[in-house]
């Protein structure tokens, strides 16, 4: 059992978790340790939807960690830490998929019908979804799996990524 899931266990109470998060905010390098064992599976799932290469997606991921532990004063004990946590790891893969948009200054994002995507995904298993989402460019990935897992609005993911979105 690695440290990570057998420490996960241990921190069944807000207690545990708000020791380690008042020691990320005194810069105690433990805490912060503890912190990103126990979340790194979790937000570097997420942030592998969006960049699949293992050595980029976690480069993102430290950057996202680094700024969490910079803004831990600002999270204030309300509402889910992980929450907390995954909108800024969130930010830090959105900022870099700004980076890379090089080649276009607008992607113009056309809503579909919810009826023909749901139909039509539904119809693939979910590794060859994967498999197909990976073959994307990069941004196409990113306004993808913004839209598709994260829930995201075209308005928001228009907003995030600099893109123009437009009515089908």
């Amino acid at each position: 059992m690695s440290f990570a899931l057998a420490y996960t266990n241990i921190l069944t109470g807000t207690s545990e978790l708000e020791t380690l998060i008042s020691g990320c905010a005194r810069n105690e390098r433990a805490a912060q340790g503890k912190i990103y064992e126990l979340f790194y599976p979790r937000m570097m799932g997420m942030v592998r939807r969006y960049f699949p290469a293992h050595e980029l997606a976690e480069e993102i991921l430290n950057n996202g960690f680094l700024r969490a532990f910079q803004k831990i004063d600002s999270y204030g004990f309300k509402g889910s830490f992980e929450g907390w946590l995954r909108k800024i790891i969130f930010h830090a893969v959105s900022d870099f998929a700004k980076t890379q948009v090089k080649y276009s200054e607008n992607i113009l994002l056309v809503e579909k019908d919810e009826f023909v995507l749901r139909d039509a995904a539904s119809n693939l298993y979910y590794d060859d979804l994967m498999k197909l989402v990976y073959e994307l460019p990069e941004t196409a990935r990113v306004v993808f799996n913004m839209y598709v897992f994260d829930d995201q609005s075209h308005k928001d993911i228009s907003k995030t990524s600099n893109c123009q979105s437009l009515p089908a």
